[in-house]
């Protein structure tokens, strides 16, 4: 199977950022619970130009995280996995059930109490640890599985986005929003009369993201609108989305997402702060993020299959849907994000990152561990794909 070298480039970078994270992330637990713990928190609360550190990079930094993400799934769209229905539509099935069955699950327990608004924290997938954990398997792994895993972390992560811009938006303000979209649409109607000059779309989109923040909708939501405006042109290595996205991956994998580590997992674990581990949300949490992921996604991949809807590839096995549907538990920077978006009380937040982080390590051994057991160990010879740096699609 032959792989683009964007999406090489993109497999590699996640791939080391989810290490990146994983030091970054001890490193905040550990300091936020060491003699320097309150000013290690006080940081992330200074205010540089009216808002909180914390509240830049969530807002405005993570809105470039986003923008790499909507980047992605275009490429994906044009010229990748999901350009054929047939591929695309397995991943995309598999995501579904990743973000129905965790949401019912989580509702089943929270139904009608302070802890129903996090809904969605169990819905989300973290790209870069689930393709760091994949990755220290190294040649065994089968391009179809970086692919797949891939492809259904990053439309997970979409659905994320529509979550957060659809159920955890304040009193809309329509006409910074209307703004917001009208500067959406000039820069698709640059797109279209093939203005290829970055820089409108650089200032377009700033200015799209200051209106998206002051309109109740979140922020972020800005980089995967500007993504899709930004020209895919041939899908070629000097193309403007291909351009922006090389530039974008180890900014985000080694800055950006390490910095909203550090700024959000700084928590200060009291004496009985297991105690929490036992209340709904939790409980809704750990069963979403660690039954509810894998059993959404392996199930729906299978009543796909059975329906015709979708194909399994030749060299995925069931057994290897699982182990991805075992690492797509692993929640951590988008669950804790909706986390940040769907509780006001820092108590509920700080429980709910204990609970994503948990989670999330309890998700990654497992799958870690079941793929291990399951992927052949006389891969080396096919895991060495061919580059495809060129594409034959048409102008977008």
């Amino acid at each position: 199977m032959k792989l683009t070298r964007l999406f090489t480039d993109f497999f590699n970078s996640e791939k080391s950022g989810g290490l990146v994270l994983i030091i970054c992330t001890a490193f905040s637990l550990v300091a936020a619970n060491s003699p320097i713990g309150e000013h290690y928190l006080e940081l992330w609360n200074l205010h540089p130009a009216g808002h909180s550190l914390q509240h830049w990079i969530n807002d405005g930094l993570m809105t470039v995280f986003f923008l790499l993400i909507g980047l992605e799934l275009e490429r994906e769209i044009y010229v990748g996995e999901l350009s054929d229905f047939r591929n695309a539509s397995l991943p995309i099935v598999a995501a579904i059930g990743g973000m129905v069955v965790p949401a019912g699950i989580y509702m089943m327990i929270n139904s009608n109490t302070v802890t129903q608004a996090g809904t969605g924290i169990p819905m989300a997938t973290d790209i870069a640890f689930a393709i760091g954990i994949l990755s220290l398997l190294g040649s065994r792994v089968p391009s179809t599985l970086k692919v797949f895993l891939t492809a259904l972390a990053v439309i997970d992560d979409l659905g994320a986005i529509l979550v957060i811009a659809f159920f955890y938006t304040s009193a809309l303000v329509w006409s910074n929003l209307l703004i917001a979209m009208g500067i959406f649409g000039i820069l698709v109607v640059l797109n279209r009369l093939r203005i290829h000059l970055l820089l409108p779309y650089i200032v377009g989109g700033l200015l799209m993201w200051y209106f998206m923040l002051n309109s109740g909708i979140h922020a972020t939501i800005t980089g995967v609108l500007l993504a899709f405006a930004i020209p895919f042109g041939d899908g070629g290595e000097k193309s403007p989305s291909a351009r922006v996205q090389h530039l974008l991956h180890r900014p985000v994998a080694f800055v950006i997402l390490p910095l909203f580590a550090l700024a959000n997992t700084g928590i200060m674990l009291g004496a009985d702060w297991y105690h929490n581990l036992a209340e709904a949300g939790s409980i809704g949490i750990f069963l979403g993020l660690v039954v509810g992921k894998p059993l959404g996604i392996v199930l729906f991949s299978m009543a796909g299959v059975w329906l015709g809807l979708c194909s399994l590839p030749g060299d995925l096995k069931w057994k290897h849907i699982i182990g991805t549907g075992l690492l797509g538990g692993i929640g951590f920077t988008m669950s804790i994000f909706i986390a940040l978006q769907a509780y006001l009380n820092s108590g509920l937040i700080d429980n709910a990152k204990i609970a994503v982080l948990i989670s999330s390590a309890v998700s990654g051994i497992g799958g870690y561990f079941w793929l291990r057991r399951t992927l052949p160990n006389d891969g080396l010879h096919q895991n060495m794909p061919a580059i495809n740096s060129s594409h034959d699609s048409p102008v977008k």
